[in-house]
């Protein structure tokens, strides 16, 4: 299967990847989308300029993000996943 597969995976995908968007804006942190049809979304610590790529995949009977480092949340908390992300790029206290 291709990273961005069906035209519905890659929608549910899209949707995943805007609401963890919208959550690390709201920390501070900056973003984009990257990759095929917006398929990674890049973070960035605007203090530290480190970066991590998200991606947004099936698992089991849900969705997860991954990033490198072997970093992993649920889908589903997405605002939990954002306070992850904040304290690894160096955007909390």
């Amino acid at each position: 299967m291709s990273v961005i597969g069906s035209p519905e995976l890659a929608g549910t995908r899209r949707h995943h990847l805007a609401a963890l968007a919208y959550e690390v804006e709201a920390r501070g942190l900056r973003w984009r989308l990257a990759g095929p049809e917006g398929s990674v979304l890049a973070v960035v610590g605007p203090r530290t300029r480190r970066q991590l790529m998200v991606v947004a995949t099936p698992t089991g009977g849900g969705w997860s993000y991954l990033w490198s480092g072997g970093g992993m949340a649920d889908a589903a908390r997405a605002a939990d996943a954002a306070d992850l992300l904040a304290r690894l790029l160096g955007c909390t206290d």
